[in-house]
């Protein structure tokens, strides 16, 4: 495997991503890995690996990058990344706070510029894209692949949060400019996505052109797609790993074009 520390000039600053591809072959699908609120860390690096490995250029941009290399590592006792909602209500308002300044334009402006500069790399074609994300990221993919239905063909949307909220701009609205196939991981028990917002984001996509489809994963809890996760539910993460892989295989290799 090949991996690097880019650099990509946006306009606002420069966004440190890091990128992994294997060494032979090529030139290679990108895949874009969107953070969950604790930022770019080894283990989204891992998940970029795992993803690399069966033959994708994979990027994971650090959205925070206007306000500096920031990331959060909350432990619990036995070693596992602790939930949000465990942490002291101190911290969780500091944690939101510096969420809240990664805007969803900003997101996908920094999506735009990702994209161009991976385009010249002889080692990626950039005709079409992938992406997966996490919690912020899980809303992120749905606003790129919108902003971008020409490229962002094939994505993945991993335990999201504030995907229908009240007005004209809730991102659930998004789903009739989405193209290629998109898949949504739910837990059950997530509290950011019950039932009535499972129902609000199937319903945006019926009968749009979108080949959408989700999993409502029994028992699962907010975050339970990351590995190192106190929530982790590996049955679940790896169907999901199942469905994405088969996604980017159908969509990103050609079989869809």
């Amino acid at each position: 495997m090949i991996e690097e520390q880019i650099g990509v000039d946006t306009g606002d600053g420069v966004m440190n991503t890091f990128l992994v591809r294997p060494e032979d072959g090529g030139p290679y699908a990108p895949v874009v890995v969107f953070m969950d609120i604790w930022g770019v860390r080894e283990q989204l690096r891992d998940i970029a690996r795992t993803i690399a490995a069966v033959g994708y250029a994979v990027a994971v941009p650090n959205l925070y990058y206007r306000m500096g290399d920031i990331q959060f590592d909350y432990r619990n006792p036995d070693g596992t990344t602790a939930s949000l909602k465990d942490l002291p209500e101190d911290e969780q308002k500091r944690l939101q706070e510096i969420w809240g300044q990664v805007t969803d334009p900003m997101a996908v402006a920094d999506a735009g510029a990702l994209i161009d500069h991976l385009g010249r790399d002889d080692g990626i074609d950039t005709s079409l894209a992938g992406s997966v994300g996490y919690c912020m990221g899980g809303r992120h993919v749905l606003r790129v692949a919108a902003a971008y239905p020409d490229r962002f063909r094939a994505t993945a949307s991993l335990h999201p949060t504030r995907l229908v909220v009240e007005g004209r701009d809730s991102p659930h609205r998004d789903a009739g400019n989405v193209r290629g196939a998109y898949y949504t991981g739910f837990g059950e028990t997530d509290h950011y996505t019950p039932p009535e917002v499972i129902a609000g984001v199937r319903a945006a996509f019926n009968g749009q052109p979108a080949d959408y489809a989700d999993t409502v994963h029994k028992g699962a809890a907010h975050g339970y797609a990351i590995p190192d996760r106190d929530v982790y539910d590996k049955h679940a993460a790896f169907r999901d790993w199942e469905i994405i892989f088969a996604m980017y295989d159908r969509v990103l290799r050609g079989r869809d074009r």
